[in-house]
């Protein structure tokens, strides 16, 4: 059990670990505060992949002998060797006695282990649960999910207008979001390690889906770009498409089928692209598929931009962990306007997906639902 010290000290600890952003992945985020007798003697968070953890920033901030201290760590310290040496040894070698911990890593390789070598040298551990540990498992879903599935964590955005319409009948879509909203959706872009959309929105709006500072019109490149991925199961991507011109700077990565032609296939991977053969007998068996290959290949968070049916087909996988809708005052009307899912749903109100939460803020004239479909 925690003490209301205790609890102090991993809210420092899950502060700093939010500072690693985006730079850690497919890290962790993992803050670590170092204590003795009620005085703070060191901090630290992951900074950046393959750099030391958070708990050897700590101690090595701290200097000196630090026996008798406790170190808050927001993540189970690890117990492998990696990029880096196991934390577990720097903790017992720094002499500190006792751990307080605020979530499990779920990973294969610790899952409890480096608690549990702790112990074994003498060192008492504590474990958080409640809304402390809630809060430092949120910090980390991509991480969490793709330790335990193999699979990129999901989120899924869109704007859509009053009367819930993504598009008019003609296709138009160009801007139902205001200019605050598409400027939040550039730093999401860049939080990311993927962001991705279907053949119809790469046929209809031509994006560069790169992340951009101060939103859609400007020309100045984030810090972090995210993998661009294109559901394209036909290699219909037009050579001269955006996306393509940029393939050599920022990646790009195409979802086919087994059906795709080979010669666009050549096409494609000539400009650059790097190719994925999504399988299965439909559409969310070949999303879960492409999750597979590119959880494999080191994405851990993907930003789903649409459009309706690759959406659909997220939902209908199971494969959408968070969605953050923009609605804007606007009434588009139209039996041909398009939704922003367009899946199989369900016949029934009573089997429809529940969410875990909904929350909403003002972005502008756009009001910003969250709502959070599971957690890892």
């Amino acid at each position: 059990m925690t003490s209301d010290f205790d609890a102090r000290q991993l809210e420092r600890a899950i502060d700093l670990a939010a500072l690693g952003g985006s730079r850690v992945s497919p890290s962790p985020r993992v803050g670590a505060v170092i204590v003795r007798d009620g005085e703070v003697l060191g901090e630290g968070y992951h900074q950046a992949v393959g750099g030391p953890h958070a708990e050897v920033e700590a101690i090595r901030s701290a200097g000196g002998a630090l026996d008798g201290a406790t170190i808050y760590v927001s993540l189970e310290p690890c117990c492998h060797h990696g990029r880096t040496p196991p934390c577990t040894d720097a903790i017992r070698e720094a002499g500190i006695s006792r751990v307080v911990v605020a979530s499990d890593d779920p990973s294969e390789h610790a899952a409890g282990r480096g608690l549990g070598i702790l112990r074994d040298e003498g060192i008492e551990v504590v474990v958080a649960d409640g809304d402390l540990a809630a809060r430092a498992r949120l910090l980390n879903q991509p991480f969490r999910k793709h330790a335990r599935t193999g699979r990129p964590w999901v989120m899924f955005k869109s704007a859509m207008s009053l009367d819930g319409k993504v598009a008019t009948r003609s296709g138009d879509s160009r801007w139902i979001s205001g200019e605050g909203s598409r400027e939040l959706v550039h730093e999401w872009r860049a939080a990311s390690d993927a962001v991705a959309v279907g053949i119809g929105t790469a046929l209809a709006d031509d994006p560069l889906l790169t992340a951009r500072v101060g939103g859609s019109d400007s020309v100045t490149l984030a810090d972090h770009q995210p993998r661009r991925v294109l559901f394209d199961s036909l290699a219909q991507l037009p050579p001269s498409a955006r996306l393509l011109d940029t393939a050599a700077t920022v990646p790009l990565t195409v979802v086919v089928s087994r059906a795709a032609p080979r010669a666009a296939t050549d096409a494609l991977q000539a400009r650059g692209v790097e190719m994925i053969c999504a399988t299965g007998e439909n559409e969310p068996a070949r999303v879960r598929s492409a999750l597979d290959q590119l959880g494999a290949a080191g994405v851990t968070s993907l930003l789903l931009e649409g459009g309706p049916r690759l959406a659909g087909a997220f939902l209908d996988a199971g494969e959408i962990d968070e969605i953050r809708l923009f609605i804007a005052p606007l009434l588009l009307g139209g039996r041909g306007a398009r939704d922003p899912l367009e899946s199989e749903g369900v016949e029934r109100v009573a089997d429809a997906v529940r969410t875990l939460t909904l929350t909403h803020t003002r972005v502008g004239d756009d009001l910003l639902l969250t709502s959070r479909l599971r957690e890892w």
